[in-house]
């Protein structure tokens, strides 16, 4: 179990690298491998199944409309900032956004702001 944790977080990793998020950390959240920005999670790894981002929760809701397959929601999220998805489910191309995303809602505004001025390759 510990192996397929680590390689999700692994591929998270290098979807931030990717992604040319700055500032980011590895730390953990509760427990489970998280990525954090200005010492708050933006991204965990809750189980070999799981990963939680976070998201606002006009973006929550739109996403678990938009692919309910990928996202869901148990009652200890309801309400709150953060998204369950199925890891295995979500490729690579989504789940970049979705770390952008997810990065920026909790990244300090200068910070954001400088990232979002950067071009991107």
């Amino acid at each position: 179990m510990a192996g397929e944790v680590d390689l999700i977080f692994e591929r998270l990793k290098r979807l931030v690298a990717e992604a040319g998020l700055p500032d980011v950390e590895e730390s953990t959240s509760y427990g489970n491998p998280a990525l954090k920005v200005a010492g708050k999670s933006f991204v965990a790894v809750k189980n070999p199944e799981t990963i939680v981002i976070s998201t606002s929760l006009d973006d929550k809701d739109h996403l678990l409309e938009m692919a309910p397959d990928i996202y869901f929601q148990t009652d200890h999220y309801v309400g709150w900032p953060h998204l369950p998805l199925r890891a295995a489910l979500i490729g690579d191309e989504e789940l970049r956004l979705r770390l952008i995303g997810a990065w920026l809602f909790r990244a300090p505004k200068k910070l954001a702001n400088r990232f979002g001025r950067q071009p991107r390759s």
